[in-house]
C-alpha cells in the first residue's frame, strides 16, 4: 500500500514554511502570526453574534490575511526567539495551516515538524499531544532545525554528505551558531547572536532617514529599507575601500530605487548608496548597530568550534553551512570563510612559534558552504529526509503514542548520513 507524502512544517519566529515532502520548495511561506477579534468587535464579528458557543473559536485569520485584517483583529505572534510562546494560538495556527492552506486530511499523513536547538522536552511532548490528539495524525518526527539545514547542504557542489558540521542559521529574529556531530547537536557549544534580519532592516532604515530626512513617506520607511536590503546589498571584502570607491565615483555606484507611496500611489525614487555594503557588514562589525554585543560573527563561529570536543573540530571547520534568509547576501560565505581562515591560520602560526622544536602543524581546512536552497534550508532538508525509508522507521506512530503517551517524543532517533 503506497503512502501519501509526509507533511513538512517549519515554524519560524518570522515565517512558517509548509508543504509536502519530495518538493524542492515549500508550497506556502506565510508570516507566523494569528489575528484574533478585538474585544470591541467581538460581538459584531463576521459571524454576527460571535458569542454563540463554538463559533468564536473559528473567528481568526493567520499569516498575510491576519496582517491585512489588523484593524478588526489584534495580531499575536505565537513564537518568540524560536520558542513557542502561546500553545493555544499555535494550535489554531496549525489547524488553519493544515485545513485551509495545505488542504489535507491529517489522519492520512505522517508529519515532520522542526524545533530550535535546546528545545525543552516538555515542548516536544506538547507538540505530540496536539498533533496526535487534536489532528489524529499517523506518525510524527520532530527534527532539530540545524540537522535539517546540514542535510539541505548536500545539494551543493563541494558538500560532503555528512551530518557533522557547523550551522549558521540566521533568520528574522535571531542568529544561531550550532555545531553538530554525527547528527547530534553539541548543546554546550551553541552560540547566539542577538542580531538578525530585522535588526539589519532597521539599520538600513536609520541610514536612509539620515540621508533623505523627509523624502521617504513614514508609513513606507520599513518596507523601503527591507526591499533595498534584499535587492541591492552585497558583502564587501574591505569596508574602507568600499567607502573610498563610493566617494570617488558616486554616479557609478549609487542606484535609484523606484517605489510607490502606499497612500497617495505616487511614484518616488530613493537613492541607494553606502547601505548596499553596510547592511551585511553588521555581522562583521556588530558595533554598527549594538553597543552591548561586539563579537564579530567569524570570531563567534571560531569560539563555538574551539569549545567543541577536540576530535570533532576538523569536521566542524570543514563543513560550515549557511541557512536562513539573512545569510543570502552576495559573497557572504566567501567573506566568512576568509575571516575564519585568518583566525585559524593565526592560531596555528602562533603555536608553531611557541613550539621550540619547529614542529609544523597540519593545516586546517576551512570551508563555508552556500547553496541554492539556503533561504528555506531547514524546510528543504526536512523534505529530503522525509522521503527516505529511515523517516518511517524513526517516526513515532499513533499506536506508540496511544500505548506510551507523549513521552515517546522526548527523544528522536537521528538519521544516519545518506551516502
Amino acid at each position: 500500500m503506497s503512502r501519501l507524502a509526509p507533511v513538512v512544517i517549519d515554524n519560524g519566529t518570522g515565517y512558517t514554511k509548509m508543504g509536502f515532502a519530495g518538493n524542492t520548495d515549500p508550497q506556502f511561506t506565510i508570516p507566523t502570526v494569528i489575528g484574533l477579534p478585538n474585544k470591541s468587535t467581538k460581538m459584531t464579528s463576521r459571524y454576527g453574534m460571535a458569542s454563540k458557543k463554538g463559533i468564536e473559536d473559528l473567528d481568526f485569520y493567520i499569516g498575510d490575511e491576519a496582517i491585512a485584517n489588523n484593524k478588526m483583529y489584534s495580531l499575536n505572534y505565537p513564537i518568540r526567539h524560536g520558542q513557542i510562546d502561546n500553545w493555544d494560538h499555535m494550535e489554531r495556527y496549525w489547524e488553519q495551516s493544515i485545513f485551509k492552506y495545505l488542504r489535507c486530511e491529517p489522519e492520512d499523513h505522517y508529519f515532520l515538524l522542526t524545533e530550535p536547538p535546546l528545545n525543552a522536552p516538555e515542548n516536544r511532548e506538547q507538540m505530540a499531544e496536539i498533533f496526535f490528539e487534536s489532528f489524529n495524525i499517523q506518525g510524527l518526527y520532530i527534527a532539530v532545525q540545524a540537522v535539517l539545514a546540514l542535510a539541505a547542504s548536500w545539494t551543493a557542489k563541494k558538500a560532503n554528505q555528512t551530518l557533522t558540521g557547523t550551522v549558521i542559521d540566521s533568520g528574522d529574529g535571531v542568529t544561531h551558531v550550532i555545531p553538530v556531530a554525527e547528527g547530534y547537536v553539541l548543546g554546550s557549544s551553541i552560540k547566539n547572536v542577538p542580531i538578525a534580519g530585522r535588526d539589519i532592516t532597521s539599520f538600513v532604515q536609520q541610514l536612509q532617514r539620515e540621508h533623505f530626512e523627509t523624502s521617504i513617506p513614514p508609513q513606507d520607511s520599513f518596507e523601503v529599507a527591507k526591499s533595498v536590503k534584499e535587492l541591492y546589498s552585497y558583502t564587501s571584502h574591505d569596508m574602507a575601500a568600499e567607502f573610498q570607491k563610493y566617494d570617488s565615483n558616486p554616479s557609478a555606484n549609487i542606484i535609484n530605487h523606484s517605489m510607490v507611496d502606499s497612500i497617495t500611489q505616487k511614484p518616488y525614487n530613493v537613492q541607494v548608496g553606502y547601505e548596499r555594503f553596510l547592511a551585511p557588514e553588521v555581522f562583521f562589525n556588530p558595533e554598527l548597530v549594538s553597543s552591548d554585543f561586539l563579537v564579530p560573527l567569524p570570531n563567534l563561529i571560531d569560539n563555538a568550534i574551539q569549545s567543541s570536543p577536540i576530535d570533532t573540530r576538523r569536521g566542524l571547520y570543514k563543513n560550515i553551512v549557511l541557512s536562513g534568509g539573512s545569510t543570502m547576501f552576495k559573497d557572504f560565505g566567501r567573506r566568512l570563510q576568509r575571516d575564519i581562515k585568518r583566525l585559524v591560520d593565526g592560531r596555528i602560526s602562533e603555536s608553531e612559534t611557541l613550539s621550540h622544536n619547529n614542529i609544523k602543524a597540519k593545516p586546517i581546512d576551512v570551508s563555508v558552504i552556500s547553496h541554492k536552497k539556503q533561504r528555506h534550508a531547514v524546510w528543504f532538508g526536512g523534505s529530503l529526509l522525509a522521503t527516505t525509508d529511515q523517516f518511517y522507521q524513526f517516526s513515532h506512530t499513533k499506536a506508540e503514542y496511544e500505548e506510551y503517551g507523549p513521552s515517546i517524543c522526548r527523544h528522536n532517533r537521528v538519521f544516519s548520513s545518506l551516502a
